[in-house]
């Protein structure tokens, strides 16, 4: 069984993206669902307890399932991939590593 441990990179202060002009009709805060440094492991692709944002979710998926089924994104370091969420207003980046037994 493959595991896959989900580390959050970053979270972007919407400020960080649009500075004080924010094209929306209300400024958005940091998503609140992720804090960096926060890790999470996936068990058989299931989304675990403490991955509160089904947005975030669906949007890695495809890419946890690509390193769970072995795909290699980049041979330098074959069991990562770095990827985020398609928050445009306050995005998140995560990276996800395939646990292997060494």
């Amino acid at each position: 069984m493959v595991n896959i441990k989900i580390t959050v990179l970053k979270t972007l202060d919407p400020k960080e993206m649009f500075g004080e002009e924010f094209p929306f009709k209300e400024p958005a805060a940091i998503c609140p669902y992720f804090q960096e440094g926060q890790e999470m492991i996936v068990e058989s692709l299931k989304r675990p307890e403490d991955f509160d944002c089904t947005w975030a979710w669906h949007d890695i998926y495809e890419h946890l399932r690509f390193l769970y089924f072995g795909g290699v994104y980049a041979p330098v370091d074959p069991n990562v991939a770095v990827t985020c969420c398609s928050d445009g207003k306050r995005p998140v980046i995560f990276k996800l590593e395939r646990l292997t037994a060494d």
